[in-house]
């Protein structure tokens, strides 16, 4: 059952609590729109996250097979070799976006790996093996990071759609009936005290009437 607030019983405090109450129920309207609008947002990214994971998997399936060709096409100790030739440091660039007051965010693998001077392998003395699995871990790149990007959305929606729904919940549940059953009791004091007031006039009139 909702407590009573503690105030002065004044028609003061009565104004009060109706401003209160009002302002209650728009933010309650706002934040509920906004947890819609999180929510929908949550399960688009829920599905995008499960297409990723799909697709990553596609990718090292597809990359494990062409590196296994490669490297009974050219010896391991060759692929090795060409592999060493190949390791550079990643580069990503880290930005956010904004999705109903909450910062997202988004990362991109720089770097362009289809350039043929960037592929830091011998073209020459390589085959074509090798650049399908050039071009498979570059696509598993991407794929990672993709991966990565939609995982921590989905994280950081979860979070605050947990932490909307508690406000949400205190709203609905214990400030505005709070409120309510407090403007109820007093609008039911100040009638009984009118009703008080009334018969008091009477009794007065009735003994003025009287001398």
């Amino acid at each position: 059952m909702p407590e009573l607030i503690k105030v002065r019983p004044t028609k003061i405090e009565l104004v009060k609590l109706k401003r209160r109450l009002s302002l209650s129920q728009r933010v309650q309207k706002i934040i509920k729109d906004r947890l819609s609008i999180l929510t929908m947002e949550f399960l688009q990214t829920a599905r995008d996250t499960a297409e990723a994971k799909r697709n990553l998997l596609d990718e090292f399936s597809k990359l494990y097979k062409a590196l296994s060709v490669a490297a009974g096409y050219h010896g391991y100790i060759a692929l090795e070799k060409e592999l060493i030739a190949t390791e550079a440091d990643l580069k990503i660039t880290a930005g956010s976006r904004n999705i109903a007051g909450v910062r997202i965010p988004s990362f991109e693998l720089m770097g362009n790996p289809d350039k043929v001077g960037m592929k830091g392998y011998n073209l020459v003395d390589t085959s074509s093996w090798l650049d399908r699995a050039a071009q498979l871990s570059e696509e598993s790149l991407r794929a990672i990071v993709e991966l990565a990007e939609l995982q921590r959305n989905f994280e950081l929606l979860a979070m605050e759609i947990h932490r909307t729904k508690r406000i949400t919940n205190a709203l609905e549940y214990i400030v505005i009936p709070g409120l309510q059953v407090t403007i109820n009791y007093l609008n039911m004091k100040f009638e009984e005290r009118d009703r008080e007031e009334k018969v008091r006039l009477k009794r007065v009139k009735v003994l003025v009437a009287q001398g």
